[in-house]
């Protein structure tokens, strides 16, 4: 499902985050990608939907180099990838449904559907009801379930998430990651970073480790 071969990522200034990198994911796998502040965590996971591109090496999406993809083909891949960043990054001028709407509004989806795939993607994170609410409302583990709710709504194959209980008490925390285990209980192929050993430590996922760009441990 994901294949990193060889890569590395380095900016202006010489700095490099990642240094010949790689792994493989298989379909329906949850892996935890672990590592301190600054290890290359959020460079990784941003390579996967081409928010970044690596300096060497190639990344495969389902045996595509997304890594050397045209631009006009980046939003097609990116629409089988559910993406949670450390912010929620939500529109607060609008409401929950409106938020979890976007990516179906953006995509042209028909608008009954769109309305249906909604309220079950917040029935899933356990928002049900919640949609006319608005964001400043909810609290922090609210608000990330909404994003997590807009990342789902499109039925991906792939959930990324960077970090996405960095800023919750740990009950929040813990019933994010929960809610991660069952997306791939239902067949999704997860990959999540986190600075957390504690919250995916009974269920036993395969992990991946960075120190300073390298990866020190695939198991």
């Amino acid at each position: 499902m994901i294949v990193f071969e060889d890569v590395a990522k380095r900016y202006a200034g010489g700095y490099t985050a990642l240094a010949g990198v790689s792994f493989e994911i298989r379909h329906g796998e949850l892996v935890v990608l672990s590592g301190h502040s600054g290890a290359g965590k959020s460079t990784l996971l941003k390579l996967i939907p081409a928010i970044e591109r690596p300096s060497a090496g190639a990344v495969r999406i389902n045996g595509e180099d997304v890594s050397r993809l045209p631009r006009r083909a980046i939003p097609y891949l990116r629409r089988n990838l559910g993406l949670v960043l450390q912010e929620s990054r939500l529109l607060f001028d609008r409401s929950v449904f409106d938020n979890v709407m976007l990516p179906l509004a953006i995509t042209g989806h028909p608008p009954g559907d769109a309305a249906r795939r909604v309220a079950a993607a917040l029935e899933r994170v356990g928002l049900e009801g919640r949609g006319k609410e608005m964001p400043a409302g909810l609290s922090g583990g609210e608000q990330q379930r909404v994003a997590i709710a807009r990342a789902i709504v499109n039925r991906p194959s792939v959930l990324l998430a960077d970090e996405p209980t960095a800023h919750l008490d740990p009950a929040s925390a813990a019933g994010i990651a929960n809610l991660f285990k069952s997306f791939n209980g239902a067949g999704v192929t997860v990959l999540v970073s986190t600075h957390d050993a504690s919250l995916f430590a009974t269920s036993a996922p395969r992990r991946l480790t960075l120190v300073k760009g390298l990866l020190s441990e695939d198991a």
